[in-house]
């Protein structure tokens, strides 16, 4: 495997691919970072450029090769993840009701916390049924920092604030 250190306004991000595929990007804090030469490849530098036209506020959806390793039904919650649009935030039972499993929102809540992709797999858009932010691997600031910096760029009647 293969990462790349890259400079954000969250501080140093680790993106990580095997092969062509990208298996992971690690937040600042994050302490299950596997083991990886530091190399550029071409999936980890489109995945910076991608990662910098984010940040600029210039990019709501990426387009990489994308590969998270979990259990198949983490795999299956991360892939849920992706129908969150930029801007908008699900409760953690509307995630569970799109997985067809609505009794299953702790499980989805645990999945999402090992979501090994952050930002690109927008586990960060994913709240408690109050509205309140709830958990998350990079930290809850980390967290209300992602979802501003989305808010900023994204038309108030564009803004969806759960998914019921």
């Amino acid at each position: 495997m293969n990462m790349l250190t890259y400079k954000s306004p969250l501080g140093v991000l680790r993106l990580v691919a095997d092969a062509d595929e990208l298996v992971g990007l690690y937040l600042p804090n994050a302490e299950d970072v596997p083991a990886a030469q530091e190399k550029s490849t071409p999936v980890l530098r489109a995945a910076a450029v991608q990662l910098d036209e984010y940040f600029a506020g210039t990019r709501r959806d990426f387009d990489l090769p994308l590969a998270p390793r979990g259990t198949a039904f983490q795999e299956r919650v991360w892939r849920a993840l992706l129908a969150i649009r930029y801007g908008e935030t699900w409760s953690y039972g509307a995630l569970a009701k799109k997985i067809g499993r609505p009794a299953a929102s702790r499980a989805v809540g645990a999945a999402n916390g090992r979501n090994p992709i952050a930002i690109i797999v927008p586990c960060h858009r994913v709240i408690g049924a109050s509205g309140d932010l709830t958990g998350y691997g990079g930290g809850l600031d980390i967290k209300r920092w992602l979802l501003a910096h989305e808010a900023r760029f994204t038309p108030a009647a564009q803004t969806s604030f759960s998914m019921t």
